[in-house]
């Protein structure tokens, strides 16, 4: 009797892997892997696996491709990611004429919604004026978020449509923050559940096709609301939707008052929300200039950003979420933005008791402004720092947005070294739609920081953004993130051009490079290009599968 087919989304009882290469710590020269069901049965070599081969496998030769743990994007927004997937595209804008250009001829006689402009690579920083919009656009509303999505360029029709007029951070003109953005995002966000629902599949769609297992979704009420949230977390359902799609690691940023009302708004959701932690503002960004600062801004003498909460409000919610026992945080970017943040820490260490504090695991997202003395708190409190290192390799060079808004100040951004020097928990993200789902970029942009002194190895750099990922939302499997027997079996299939072991600078011993260390190899990431995935799999269930795979 001939056997059933297997259905969507499912895979092969046992399937073996090899003549490839995979990244395990089991055995840094293994060539083929086992995986039976949703778990990693064997990793092993070349000849080992030729006498395991039998007819009841199926056997995918990997012609030299490269199996490693799959990634985890520990900061993103879902329907925001699958909008700006499917909307004008600005990055590449490089004027405000190109701008009106490219919503003139938007297709569509809907709301004209596009992504990623950044004034401060065009030629003339000079933005449109919102009358300006209303006309390219023949009076359809116009929302286009700039490339940090801290604020906006919007068109007359929705400013007036939002009530945007007594809002702070309107002024008249087309571009809006604060509070008068938030307004106008959620103005274009009213969206059947089913339109919804396809902006998030996209988006995972988008994940699964570059090797992401899991990520990170950074709920709150001021971006998608509750509802968003409750789609996002039931893609994790197990049904038909939810079989072929990276887990969904729920986070929801709402400021808890007391222990009872933490645990209230968890309840309110009927499903694991990993903690009241992502994007609770405490300030917004440099490229807004909301990002809360000691002193001025260098291109903006008068403007130091804005503080969102008071170190009172953030001291109580870390309290309420330790003595509640989940993990608190908070989006955070600008030097003063974070003294507020280790204020309150203290305050709530005080309170409730530090160890209390260190058990909640919190984490804090960005952390681009740290100087030594706030790395040595971050670690003393064993706080979490959620980074994104696509924002150094796009703002952080000479010149860069960094420099332009922060002088001085921008050559010790992003302190991954320094972070990893004094034991700070770090994991890594995209926080897209703001930067790519390309995780070996982001891995490249770690080894390339811009500055030297703060570099880390790829290795490093890719544990970050996988292992990490898992232990930051405080997985309950601790074996999540890498291919031993009896871990999960959630990996992606590299094409890889070369691999190699591959150092920030010469401060790494030669030893770690030598091939008797036995250190497993990764991507060269030299060559100019990113590995290209052929399969991505989540517990033996395959979300993503290139034709050459198995051509």
């Amino acid at each position: 009797m001939s056997q059933p087919e297997p259905l969507p989304g499912s895979r092969p009882k046992t399937v073996l892997y090899r003549n490839g290469s995979v990244y395990t710590a089991a055995d840094p020269f293994a060539t083929a892997m086992v995986v039976d069901g949703d778990t990693v049965a064997w990793v092993g070599s070349e000849q080992a696996a030729s006498s395991i081969a039998d007819s009841s496998m199926e056997i995918i030769d990997l012609r030299g491709a490269l199996v490693a743990p799959g990634f985890v994007d520990s900061h993103l927004h879902l329907t925001e990611t699958g909008i700006a997937l499917e909307s004008l595209k600005l990055g590449g804008i490089r004027s405000a004429r190109e701008l009106l250009d490219a919503v003139a001829a938007a297709p569509g006689d809907g709301p004209v919604l596009g992504h990623g402009w950044d004034e401060t690579a065009w030629v003339d920083g000079t933005l449109p004026s919102a009358e300006e919009l209303e006309r390219a656009s023949a009076g359809r509303p116009v929302y286009l978020s700039r490339v940090d999505v801290h604020s906006a360029l919007v068109s007359t029709t929705l400013a007036q449509a939002a009530g945007l007029r007594e809002m702070d951070g309107f002024d008249g003109g087309a571009r809006v923050r604060r509070a008068a953005h938030t307004a106008a995002r959620q103005a274009t966000r009213r969206l059947p559940e089913s339109m919804l629902q396809r902006h998030q599949s996209r988006a995972l769609s988008e994940a699964a096709a570059n090797g992401y297992v899991a990520v990170a979704e950074m709920g709150a009420p001021h971006i998608g609301g509750a509802e968003d949230l409750r789609l996002a977390a039931a893609w994790n359902g197990g049904g038909s939707e939810g079989a072929g799609v990276p887990e969904v690691l729920a986070y929801w940023g709402e400021l808890a008052l007391s222990e009872e009302h933490a645990r209230s708004i968890l309840e309110q959701f009927g499903f694991a929300v990993r903690g009241l932690a992502g994007d609770l503002n405490i300030d917004g960004s440099v490229g807004s200039r909301t990002a809360a600062l000691r002193t001025g801004y260098t291109d903006a003498p008068g403007e130091r950003g804005s503080l969102y909460l008071s170190v009172d409000e953030a001291a109580a919610h870390l309290a309420a979420c330790s003595l509640a026992g989940v993990q608190g945080g908070f989006h955070v970017i600008g030097d003063a933005g974070l003294d507020a943040a280790l204020q309150a820490l203290g305050l709530a260490a005080r309170e409730v008791g530090e160890q209390r504090v260190r058990a909640a695991g919190h984490r804090f997202e960005h952390v681009e402004m740290a100087d030594p003395a706030a790395v040595e708190t971050l670690a003393r409190y064993a706080v979490t720092v959620s980074a994104q290192p696509a924002f150094d390799a796009a703002w952080g060079g000479p010149g860069g947005l960094y420099e332009q808004r922060l002088g001085e100040r921008s050559s010790s951004m992003n302190p991954f070294a320094r972070l990893y020097s004094a034991g700070v928990p770090v994991c890594f993200g995209s926080d897209s739609p703001v930067t790519p789902l390309r995780p070996w970029s982001s891995v490249r942009a770690c080894l390339e920081h811009h500055n030297q002194e703060e570099r880390i190895s790829a290795r490093a750099a890719f544990l970050g953004h996988t292992r990490a990922g898992w232990r930051a939302a405080r997985y309950p499997n601790p074996m999540a993130g890498q291919l031993v027997p009896g871990a999960p079996a959630s990996f992606a299939v590299w094409e890889v051009e070369e691999l190699m072991v591959q150092v920030a600078d010469g401060r790494v011993q030669s030893w770690s490079t030598d091939p008797r260390a036995r250190t497993p190899l990764l991507p060269a990431l030299d060559t100019g290009s990113d590995p290209v995935c052929l399969q991505t799999v989540r517990d033996g269930v395959e979300l993503f599968a290139s034709p050459a795979l198995r051509s």
